[in-house]
C-alpha cells in the first residue's frame, strides 16, 4: 500500500507541476497578482508530494519491501542500515526521486525566500522551473517508476554494487544533485529575465545567493567523490579523467565563470549577455552529465545501467531544454544593454578574460568526453582519451588563469594602473621564482611544469595573502585598527580570500601527488619487507573476518623508518556472496608531506609453495593538501553565502528630487 501512495503522489506532483508551468507566467503577463501568488501554493505543494513519495521510497528500502522491483534490484535484507537508505538514492529511479524533490526544494525557497524579487519576475522563475520538474516527473512515471511491482517477490534483494556501499555515497550524491540542480533555479531566473526582456544590476544581485549555494553544493560534492575515489577504489588516484567524473566538473567550471561574471553585472552592469548564457549553459551541462549517466551509452562505476529509450527520452528533454532556451537567448540577447565602459587593463577585462579561459578549458574536457562516444556511435570504433589529452590540453589554460587569479583583486574598476600592480606584486614575483628553484633543485631538476604549476600556486597563495592584509592593513596600521577593519569586512571578501587560498593549497596536492608519486607493486609472503620513500613495509599475514554482508581477507602490514616503528596498517579484500564480487579497501598512513598507500589484491601464485598476495604500495607526497584545499574551497563559498548583502537583495535606488525642488518637497 504504502508504494502505491508514493506513486499516487508523483501523479499528483506532476499535475501541480502542470498547473504552475502555466498559471503563474499567464499571471505576469496580464498583470493577474493572484494568479502570480498561487507560485507560492503550488511549490508547496510539490515538495509535499515529491516528500511523500520519497519517503514511501526509503521505508520500501528499510523494510527490505521486495515486492517493489526497485528494492529487489538494489538492496537485500544483510545490509547495514545507513546503505539500504543509501540504496534508496544509489538506484536510478530513487536518485530520480531525489533529484526532482530538490528541484521543487529549490522551487519552494524562491517563494519563501524571494520576497524582495518583483512579483512578476518570481512568476516567471518560478513557472519556469516548474517546466524542469513536468520534464523529470513525466520521464520518472513513464519510464522509471520507483515503485514497479515484482510479482512474485524473490526471497532476498540482490543487493548494492559493493563499491557504492560506503559512507560517502551516503552524502557524495545528495551534494551533486544540490549542485546539479542548483544551476536549474539559476537558469529558471535567466530564461524568466529573457522572457521579461530586463537584465540589469539587481537581477544580477538576485541571482547570485543561488549561483553561489548551487557552486558550493557541487564543489562539497566534486570534493567528497575525489576522496571517496582515493580510498575506496584502490588504485591510489584521486581523478581519473572518467566520463562520469568530468560532467560534474563541467558545470563547476562554468558556475566559477558565471559567479565572476555575475560580479561585474551586479558592481558595474557589464557583461549582461555573458552571465544570462553562462547561466543556460551551466544548467545545460548538467542536464547533459544526466544524459550521459542515464542513457546507457557509457560503463562507469558511476553510471546507471539503463535501457536505450530512458536515452531517447532523455536526449528529447535535453533537446527542449537547451534548444529552447538558446533560441531564446539568440533573440534578447542583441536588445540588451552594453553596460558600463572599461579600457583593457582593468578588473573587468580581467574576469572577462577568466571567463574565456573557464570557457576554452570546459570546451577542452567536453569535447575529451564526447569524442569517444561520438566516434563510436558514428564508426563503430572504441578509443580511449585519458589522463595525457587531458592533461595537455587543459593544464596550459589552467595555469595562466591562476596566474591572473593572483593579480585580478589588485586591478581597479574601469581602468587600472599595471605599472602599480607590477610593483605591488614584484616582491611576491621574486619569491615565487625562489621557492619554484629551490624546489627545482631538491628534487634534481623536474619535471619542468611541475615546478612551473607550483610556483604559480605559490604565487596565488601569497598575491591573496597579501590583498587581505592590504584591505585590514596589517602591519601598516596599529593592531586595533586592523582588527576593526577585519571585523567589518564584508564576509564574501573573507570567502574571496579562502577560496582563492583554497585553490592554491589544492594545487599543492595536484602537483605533488601527480608529479612526484612513487609506486612499487610486488607479490608478497609473510615475512617479506618492501621499501619505498624511506619506509620499510612488511607483510605479517592475512587473517579472515566476517561483515555484515561480506567476508575479507584482513592483511597486516608493520611500517618502520630507520628501524624504528611508525605505523600498523590493515588493508582488506572484501567479497560479497550476494553478488559474487569483491572489493579493495585500502589503508591509508596520512600525514601533511604525504601518505603511505597500500592494498592487496586477490591471491596470486608465483611458484612459491606458499599462497602470495599482490601488494601495492604507493607514497603520494602532499596528497592530503588536496583536501584541505577543498575545504577552504567549501568555506569560502559559506561565509560569502551567509553574506548579508547577499540576502537582502538589490538597493533600490529613490528617485532624483527635480531640479526646481525645495526642501520641504
Amino acid at each position: 500500500m504504502i508504494p502505491e501512495i508514493g506513486q499516487f503522489a508523483l501523479a499528483l506532483a506532476l499535475v501541480l507541476a502542470l498547473v504552475q508551468s502555466v498559471l503563474p507566467i499567464v499571471g505576469a503577463a496580464r498583470g493577474n497578482k493572484l494568479w502570480m501568488q498561487s507560485a507560492w501554493a503550488t511549490s508547496l505543494g510539490l515538495v509535499l508530494f515529491v516528500g511523500t513519495a520519497f519517503a514511501a521510497l526509503i521505508r520500501s528500502f528499510i523494510v527490505s519491501d521486495f515486492t517493489v522491483a526497485n528494492v529487489a534490484e538494489n538492496s537485500n535484507s544483510l545490509q547495514p542500515l545507513f546503505f539500504k537508505i543509501a540504496a534508496a538514492w544509489g538506484s536510478h529511479e530513487g536518485s530520480l526521486v531525489l533529484w526532482v524533490l530538490i528541484l521543487t526544494i529549490f522551487g519552494l525557497s524562491v517563494s519563501l525566500f524571494g520576497t524582495n524579487i518583483p512579483a512578476a519576475l518570481r512568476a516567471r522563475t518560478l513557472s519556469v522551473q516548474a517546466w524542469i520538474v513536468v520534464g523529470f516527473l513525466s520521464f520518472l512515471l513513464l519510464t522509471s517508476n520507483p515503485f514497479d511491482r515484482l510479482i512474485p517477490p524473490p526471497a532476498d534483494g540482490s543487493d548494492l554494487n559493493p563499491l557504492l556501499q560506503d559512507i560517502g555515497i551516503i552524502i557524495h550524491p545528495p551534494l551533486l544533485y544540490l549542485g546539479y540542480v542548483g544551476f536549474s533555479i539559476v537558469f529558471s531566473f535567466a530564461v524568466a529575465a529573457l522572457i521579461e526582456g530586463r537584465v540589469d544590476e539587481a537581477w544580477a544581485r538576485w541571482v547570485r545567493p543561488w549561483t553561489l549555494a548551487a557552486w558550493t553544493s557541487l564543489t562539497a560534492g566534486i570534493a567528497l567523490g575525489s576522496w571517496w575515489a582515493y580510498y575506496e577504489l584502490g588504485w591510489g588516484g584521486w581523478w581519473f579523467w572518467d566520463p562520469v567524473e568530468n560532467v560534474s566538473f563541467m558545470p563547476w567550471l562554468l558556475g566559477t565563470a558565471l559567479l565572476h561574471s555575475a560580479i561585474v553585472t551586479e558592481k558595474r552592469g557589464a557583461f549582461k549577455s555573458w552571465t544570462i548564457l553562462l547561466a543556460i549553459l551551466t544548467f545545460s551541462l548538467s542536464l547533459l552529465g544526466t544524459f550521459i549517466v542515464r542513457s546507457g551509452i557509457l560503463t562507469s562505476v558511476h553510471a546507471f545501467a539503463v535501457d536505450p529509450a530512458r536515452g531517447i527520452y532523455m536526449l528529447g528533454l535535453l533537446a527542449i531544454a537547451i534548444g529552447g532556451s538558446l533560441a531564446l537567448y539568440a533573440w534578447r540577447a542583441p536588445d540588451m544593454e552594453g553596460g558600463g565602459l572599461f579600457a583593457p587593463i582593468s578588473r573587468e577585462a580581467g574576469l572577462l578574460i577568466n571567463n574565456i579561459l573557464l570557457t576554452v578549458a570546459t570546451g577542452i574536457v567536453l569535447f575529451g568526453t564526447l569524442y569517444p562516444l561520438f566516434l563510436e556511435a558514428v564508426t563503430g570504433d572504441k578509443i580511449s582519451v585519458g589522463a595525457p589529452f587531458f592533461n595537455a590540453g587543459f593544464i596550459p589554460v589552467m595555469l595562466p588563469l591562476v596566474l591572473l587569479t593572483g593579480i585580478g583583486p589588485f586591478l581597479s574598476w574601469k581602468r587600472a594602473d599595471l605599472m602599480g600592480v607590477g610593483q605591488r606584486l614584484k616582491a611576491i614575483a621574486v619569491v615565487s621564482t625562489l621557492i619554484a628553484l629551490g624546489i627545482w633543485y631538491l628534487t634534481t631538476g623536474g619535471p619542468a611544469l611541475a615546478i612551473l604549476a607550483l610556483g604559480i600556486a605559490v604565487w596565488l597563495l601569497l598575491t591573496t595573502l597579501k590583498e587581505w592584509g592590504l584591505r585590514i592593513k596589517l602591519f601598516k596600521a596599529p593592531f586595533a585598527e586592523s582588527l576593526r577593519r577585519l571585523r567589518s569586512l564584508p564576509r564574501a571578501s573573507h570567502g574571496m580570500t579562502l577560496a582563492h587560498a583554497g585553490l592554491a593549497i589544492a594545487m599543492f596536492g595536484f602537483i605533488g601527488s601527480s608529479a612526484w608519486k612513487t609506486e612499487q607493486i610486488v607479490f608478497v609472503t609473510p615475512g617479506v619487507s618492501v621499501s619505498i620513500a624511506g619506509f620499510d613495509v612488511t607483510f605479517e599475514g592475512t587473517q579472515r573476518v566476517q561483515g555484515p554482508n561480506y567476508v575479507a581477507d584482513r592483511g597486516t602490514l608493520t611500517v618502520t623508518r630507520d628501524g624504528a616503528p611508525v605505523t600498523t596498517m590493515y588493508p582488506e579484500r572484501r567479497f560479497y556472496p550476494v553478488t559474487r564480487t569483491g572489493t579493495t579497501e585500502s589503508a591509508i598512513r596520512e600525514t601533511l608531506a604525504g601518505d603511505l598507500y597500500a592494498t592487496i589484491s586477490v591471491p596470486a601464485s608465483d611458484g612459491a609453495a606458499e599462497r602470495a598476495w599482490t601488494l601495492r604500495i604507493l607514497y603520494e607526497p602532499l596528497v592530503s593538501f588536496i583536501w584541505i584545499g577543498a575545504t577552504m574551497l567549501l568555506l569560502g563559498g559559506l561565509m560569502s553565502l551567509s553574506d548579508r548583502r547577499l540576502r537582502v537583495g538589490a538597493p533600490r535606488r529613490k528617485a532624483r528630487a527635480p531640479a526646481n525642488a525645495t526642501p520641504a518637497e
